[in-house]
């Protein structure tokens, strides 16, 4: 819109745009007048007769000013942006990296981890295992136990029975000691008494002559009834003996038997013994080597899954350092656009304080503005 007609000036603190165009309107010379956005700044040519050039000079020179500071603004946000932009291309943001390398390492531990797990597993389903055979030879022991201690009993019964035994054999021994002496008695009391009868028989005889026969049949038959009966005890005694000896013989017999079933009881204890003290120890020693190498096994996994856990900490510890960094990055990405956002407004304000006031023409006695 162009006038040449001079308008009603406003006032100043009514005039458009931020304070800079104010301070850069209100700096214009007295003769220039601004008016509403829509009207046409114009000069008469009886203001401006003497001072036209030198007002034209100051207003080129102010022009001229501030395209300098136009194009130095230009030149450093320029600048800024050449900076922005290799920062960028240098330390671009989290999201753009390439993190191929990190999750590969990441599901390879994931895969030892899970290895890991089953083998452990493995370990503790052996190590069950193990606790089971262990418990069958626990109640194998047991058993062997059982008939060791029933074994045992069957010993201390027998061995009684021996003392039992040793006892009615000294006391059958001390009775036949004194059946003997009684027959070593009743032998010599029977010599005594046939050497006796032997007398009388002899005497008898001679008797006989002398005297009645009749009184020597009586004598005799009382004798020969004597010494029969002397013989019957003597037959009775050696039926006892003979008796006697022969429960000795069968007593030492059983006793003979006895001492040799227990000794070969004793012979089949300490074999059993034997035989159950080998198996102990070869189960003690499997029992510790199982608890050894499972042991040795458990600390390598263990071992590893510290290594594992630690080199996990770590990648953790790098992804949440490497995401703090990513933020910071934002937030300085944020206030760089924020920054770059304030410098093009006030760029834009630059720019349109050189739209909104431009000095097209100057002609012979009249400064004509336009106002866009």
């Amino acid at each position: 819109i162009k006038e040449n007609s001079l308008l009603p000036s406003l006032p100043l603190s009514s005039q458009p745009g931020p304070p800079q165009v104010r301070h850069y309107i209100k700096s214009l010379p007295p003769f220039i007048k601004l008016h509403s956005p829509a009207t046409v700044f114009s000069c008469t040519t009886s203001t401006i007769h003497l001072n036209e050039k030198a007002t034209m000079q100051n207003l080129n020179d102010r022009l001229a000013s501030y395209l300098d500071k136009v194009r130095s603004l230009e030149a450093a946000n320029a600048k800024l942006e050449k900076q922005i932009r290799e920062y960028y291309e240098q330390k671009g943001p989290a999201a753009e990296r390439d993190y191929s390398n990190y999750w590969a390492i990441i599901n390879d531990l994931k895969d030892k981890i899970a290895a890991a797990t089953i083998g452990n597993a493995n370990i503790l389903l052996q190590i069950d295992n193990s606790k089971l055979a262990a418990d069958d030879f626990k109640t194998k022991y047991e058993h062997e136990l059982m008939m060791r201690q029933s074994v045992e009993a069957d010993i201390a019964n027998l061995r009684r029975l021996l003392d039992q035994t040793t006892l009615t054999k000294a006391d059958l021994e001390m009775q036949i000691e004194g059946l003997q002496d009684e027959l070593a008695y009743l032998k010599k009391n029977h010599a005594e008494e046939l050497a006796a009868l032997r007398s009388q028989l002899t005497g008898t005889v001679n008797v006989e002559v002398d005297a009645a026969p009749q009184q020597d049949l009586n004598k005799i038959l009382d004798e020969v009834r004597a010494q029969y009966e002397a013989i019957t005890d003597k037959h009775r005694r050696d039926q006892e003996s003979w008796f006697n000896e022969k429960e000795v013989a069968i007593s030492t017999e059983t006793i003979q038997t006895s001492k040799t079933e227990i000794g070969d009881l004793r012979r089949t204890l300490q074999g059993l013994e034997i035989e159950l003290q080998s198996q102990l120890r070869a189960l003690e020693n499997t029992l510790a080597e199982t608890e050894n190498r499972y042991s040795a096994m458990l600390a390598g996994y263990q071992n590893t899954i510290n290594m594992l856990e630690a080199e996990l900490a770590n990648m953790r510890a790098s992804i949440e350092q490497q995401g703090q960094d990513y933020k910071m990055l934002l937030d300085i990405k944020t206030r760089l656009e924020q920054e770059i956002a304030t410098y093009r407004s006030l760029l834009e304000t630059e720019d349109c304080h050189g739209n909104c006031i431009t000095f097209w023409e100057v002609g012979y006695g009249v400064a004509e503005m336009y106002v866009m």
